[in-house]
């Protein structure tokens, strides 16, 4: 018994084999239109915990305090 799945990009359907090299997608075109798409942050893990957006800004700040102290150090030694 074969298991048919659609293709996450084009929904031409794809047989999830071991000789289904690009499963679940049907080409490695169809991959790298779907890696493209994550890397451009079209697709996202939804976070389901909020944003403390006073949190984030302070944590930014003390980030970016680090930084500068690093790079102070580097051209002091």
């Amino acid at each position: 018994m074969s298991v048919t799945v659609k293709c996450p990009v084009c929904e031409k359907k794809v047989i999830w084999a071991a000789e289904s090299a690009f499963r679940p997608f049907c080409s490695e075109r169809c991959k790298l239109i779907d890696l493209g798409d994550w890397a451009a942050e079209n697709h996202r893990i939804p976070d389901k915990l909020p944003i403390d957006q006073q949190l984030s800004e302070e944590y930014l700040a003390e980030l970016e305090q680090d930084m500068l102290q690093q790079d102070n150090q580097f051209f002091k030694d």
